[in-house]
């Protein structure tokens, strides 16, 4: 036991001493807690460009193009004489949405007719077609709230609608872009930095005694602990401080976290042990990285569904601590998810735990081994 608290001790103890390692592995942690949430403090978009098509030019759809012009996410940049030409002007990039304004909107409003409003969007970016159209429709609701006043008076005061529909979001409380991406990619970002400091501590070491590493199993031990207490405390940074300050969805069974985040560490620990054993020099590590950080976010079918995704790709996600450890955190965390309802994301990741400690052990371990990682 003795054997394993000295390799604790010098594992942490070169991470603190390898300018490379530290700044990798705990000051981009924090760094990127910071300045990685500060894109998406507004969490929604605004000011984007809207064009209106005006067909009836009266009092009232002068006053329904001063309602939209006057909501934070749209602005009103153009009032084409036609749809064709405002079509061809959403098609150029040049706006996100069009409103399409029918003549006799008002005749129709004042004799009691339905009176019909058109809403386009572009869906070509799916973030700003969203709030544009969702925002521009709850403008024309309220408006057409307004009219039926108007219509009171000379039809008489409308029924009121037997149920009145509320919508309350159950988790991202503000709707916003930020709260449903940033929590998932910090569980990337303490994973991928993990890793690059495992493979900077392992490549340097392997370049300086010129071969492949071995450990003996309580050396081995001592060092997948230390990284492992490293580990824990970027995820945890993130998933409590990060997320209060951020304010994003936040605190949903702690327990959970305990023991979920746990075995995503120890899992992500053995994997970059693994890994890492592979790497002959320390700027293996920084591109490993590179290369991998993009495809095991979409991989891990938080931004992009796995039903839209080849299925080879889904069976070869199950194989990466990120695909299970980013959505069993995310919903622990965001979504206070049972024990039971992450059950499937809690066995994989301890399938993966034996799978990759198996094979790091295969790579690294030899009785005769005890080098350890120095600082």
């Amino acid at each position: 036991m003795s054997r394993i608290w000295h390799s604790l001790r010098q594992t942490l103890l070169a991470v603190l001493c390898d300018r490379y390692a530290i700044v990798v592995m705990v000051g981009a942690v924090i760094l990127y807690s910071f300045f990685y949430p500060a894109a998406y403090r507004h969490q929604v978009a605004g000011n984007l460009p809207v064009l209106v098509v005006d067909e009836d030019h009266s009092a009232t759809s002068r006053e329904l193009l001063r309602k939209l012009d006057s909501l934070r996410v749209a602005h009103v940049v153009g009032q084409p004489a036609d749809l064709q030409e405002a079509r061809a002007q959403l098609e150029a990039g040049h706006a996100e949405g069009i409103v399409l304004i029918p003549a006799n909107l008002e005749r129709d409003i004042l004799r009691g007719h339905p009176a019909k409003l058109v809403l386009l969007g572009n869906g070509a970016y799916l973030g700003r077609a969203s709030w544009v159209l969702g925002s521009v429709a709850d403008a024309l609701g309220a408006f057409g709230r307004e009219a039926a006043v108007t219509q009171a008076v000379f039809m008489g005061a409308p029924q009121a609608p037997p149920v009145t529909l509320v919508q309350r979001p159950l988790f991202n409380t503000q709707e916003g872009y930020g709260s449903a991406i940033v929590p998932g990619v910090a569980e990337l970002i303490v994973h991928q930095t993990l890793l690059m400091g495992i493979g900077v501590l392992l490549g340097g070491r392997r370049l300086v005694l010129g071969r492949r590493l071995q450990f003996d199993l309580p050396t081995l031990t001592g060092m997948a602990l230390g990284f492992g207490l490293i580990g824990l405390f970027g995820l945890f940074w993130y998933a409590g401080f990060t997320a209060w300050v951020q304010d994003y969805p936040r605190g949903g069974n702690p327990l959970g976290q305990l023991l979920g985040g746990t075995l995503f560490i120890a899992a992500t620990v053995a994997f970059g042990l693994f890994v890492g054993s592979f790497f002959r020099t320390r700027e293996r590590a920084f591109q490993y990285i590179i290369a991998t950080s993009i495809p095991l976010f979409f991989l891990a079918s938080l931004s992009w569904p796995a039903v839209m995704t080849p299925r080879p790709l889904v069976w070869l996600a199950q194989l990466l601590p990120t695909t299970s450890g980013i959505n069993l955190m995310v919903r622990l965390n965001q979504m206070d998810a049972s024990l039971a309802e992450v059950s499937r994301e809690l066995i994989t990741l301890a399938v993966l735990l034996v799978l990759y400690g198996a094979l790091a052990l295969w790579r690294l371990h030899s009785p005769k081994g005890t080098e350890g990682i120095k600082s």
